[in-house]
């Protein structure tokens, strides 16, 4: 089963495609966050163990809604949904016929998700520091300043939004993510078709398990729950 911490999936929704003429990382994270409600991409990822030793890679398309609301689907190798509505978190596995939810509140406090209306947070929460430039992109990271952090750091790559260009003018965009947790086991994410603020519909951000799934977990009774919408 493909399951995605939350921790980690608000990590792949820092950034996107953005205008920006800075020449650092992270002046691109800021022009980015500004005036930013919404923000659609497509990834690949692929897990490393601590051996670096590579687990099978997935493929899928993300979401994002400020301040608190996304969607992660998984198409590749095979299915998975995850949803956060502002109040759960759901993650439904259709082969395994099964929906796993859980509040969704004090774990997303310190993740770098908050940056994404507030960019103010990124200092208060984290520690960022320019890596310099690799394979063509611009590295910032970001280590959290939490007394028992969830992460070890997580490096944001941005390069040009068009990655045949050469000169990427006012297009730049976050090309990839790599992500190392505390047991030391890395992600890496690539990105694809970034769109800035585009039209989501309400929907997108409420799930209700299907009929006939098991349901593991509790939900709380003031959440409003909806039919999930394609």
């Amino acid at each position: 089963m493909i399951s995605m911490p939350t921790r980690l999936l608000a990590l792949c929704l820092i950034c996107a495609a953005t205008s920006a003429s800075a020449d650092t990382a992270r002046a691109r994270l800021d022009a980015f966050a500004k005036n930013l409600q919404t923000v659609s991409a497509n990834f690949e990822q692929r897990v490393f163990d601590a051996n670096n030793q590579p687990g099978k890679g997935s493929s899928g398309s993300l979401a994002v809604q400020a301040p608190r609301q996304f969607r992660w689907k998984v198409t590749k190798p095979y299915e998975q949904l995850i949803v956060a509505d502002g109040m759960h978190v759901w993650i439904y596995d259709p082969d395994l016929e099964q929906v796993t939810v859980r509040s969704q509140s004090l774990e997303e406090a310190h993740s770098p998700l908050t940056v994404l209306t507030d960019v103010s947070l990124l200092d208060r929460d984290f520690a960022a520091a320019e890596q310099g430039e690799r394979e063509g992109l611009k590295w910032l990271r970001l280590t959290s300043k939490a007394k028992e952090a969830e992460f070890e750091y997580a490096d944001l790559g941005f390069g040009c939004a068009d990655a045949a260009k050469g000169d990427c003018g006012d297009a730049v965009a976050l090309r990839r993510m790599v992500f190392k947790d505390t047991l030391g086991n890395r992600t890496e994410t690539l990105y694809s078709d970034w769109q800035r603020n585009p039209t989501l519909g309400a929907d997108r951000f409420r799930f209700t398990p299907p009929a006939g799934v098991d349901v593991i977990g509790e939900v709380k009774p003031e959440a409003e729950v909806h039919p999930l919408k394609d």
